[in-house]
């Protein structure tokens, strides 16, 4: 098997300073790491999500053992998603294609998996029919159909529905004041002890509607200061701020395993059990706890374009879907939201106890290989 490959990839920038790296800045390049298999060029596949690393992704090697050349690609956001624009990340992504296809591969399949998931779709949408010509700001996008070349499947794994859609469903309702993390009001706090699941009808309505009203609420205020800092954008200010979002990991579904059950264990990707999803909740880095407003705009936002099924619908090209029956961030309704998307287009394989990661779970990394290649060489 031949050893992993580095790749260096030239990008466009984007319309604003994203990076504090004057070597970035100057020549932005984002990096992947893959592996050619031995024999014909076939099919080639890029994994990649908006923020975390994937150059060491666990299907990388296994796909490469099944004939399929795998890229793990970070975007420019690797790391840190304070900046990120979701209109960047399908641009790198498309960087990605393009060096694949300069290998020689002109058949590419892009994996989805978690956040990916969602990428890869809103990547295709606009790659069949680019309708992009702004930001969710209002500033020029920038973006080509030349900088956007379709691909010929998409394969999902662990895949949630977007950034978007996790905000609103981990958000904290019972938090109080927005500049104090602290701050709760009990009567809405799913780690309450008063509130032990399984939990009341009425609890989860209440809990709902508050999450979703201070979604909204904040959504609302992001609106307002960028219109402020636009204003006074020609006196010198600033066009855009970072600011904090404390408390984003409370899903009921968290602790109550009645609630869209499958085979997960109590907690969350990353706390186990009650007491460790709840210190997630209020840790300083956590899911969109630093973000600037542009940002939230094009990633958290109800108005940000990443959608993952919505944007799985306006694609024609096949998928297939690997729903991981142990995940505690992706659920049956999950699933059902990617299945009605992709109609006759999709196919589902449920991996039996998959949690998010696969951690510890190699059988189940090599039947999620085995289904993707499958999938990938028929494409």
């Amino acid at each position: 098997m031949p050893d992993l490959q580095l790749a260096a990839i030239d990008v466009k920038p984007g319309a604003a300073m994203e990076s504090q790296s004057g070597l970035q800045m100057l020549r932005p390049r984002i990096y992947g790491a893959w592996m050619q298999p031995a024999g014909p060029k076939r099919v080639a596949a890029i994994v990649m999500h908006p923020t975390s690393n994937f150059m060491g992704h666990y299907l990388i090697a296994p796909l490469a053992a099944r004939g399929v050349a795998c890229m793990g690609l970070n975007s420019r956001y690797a790391g840190n998603d304070t900046l990120l624009l979701m209109e960047r990340v399908i641009q790198d992504l498309g960087a990605g294609v393009q060096y694949l296809r300069a290998q020689g591969y002109d058949k590419v399949v892009l994996v989805g998996n978690s956040g990916g998931a969602a990428l890869v779709s809103f990547y295709q949408a606009q790659a069949e029919r680019l309708t992009i010509e702004h930001l969710p700001d209002g500033d020029a996008a920038g973006l080509s159909p030349q900088d956007l070349p379709p691909v010929q499947g998409l394969a999902l794994c662990a895949a949630h529905e977007g950034r978007s859609t996790l905000m609103r469903n981990w958000i904290d309702p019972s938090l109080t004041d927005e500049r104090d993390a602290l701050s709760c009001d009990p009567a809405l706090d799913m780690y309450d002890a008063r509130h032990r699941p399984p939990y009341g009808h009425d609890f989860l309505e209440r809990f709902r509607n508050a999450q979703q009203a201070r979604y909204e609420r904040i959504d609302q205020w992001v609106g307002e200061r960028l219109r402020l800092l636009r204003s006074q954008a020609a006196a010198g200010s600033a066009r855009d701020e970072v600011f904090v979002v404390y408390r984003t990991h409370a899903d009921p579904r968290f602790l109550d395993l009645s609630l869209d059950a499958n085979d997960r264990q109590v907690g969350s990707v990353w706390g186990s059990g009650a007491a460790g999803a709840r210190a997630v909740n209020y840790a300083a880095s956590q899911m969109g706890r630093v973000t600037s407003l542009t940002a939230w705009l094009s990633q958290w936002s109800p108005r940000s374009r990443a959608d993952g099924p919505a944007n799985l619908a306006r694609t024609s090209v096949p998928a297939l879907l690997c729903t991981y029956t142990g995940d505690q961030s992706t659920f049956p309704s999950t699933r059902a939201a990617w299945l009605a998307a992709g109609g006759d287009r999709i196919r589902n394989i449920d991996i039996a106890g998959g949690n998010h990661y696969l951690a510890g779970q190699p059988k189940l990394v090599e039947e999620v290989a085995d289904a993707m290649a499958e999938f990938m060489m028929k494409a």
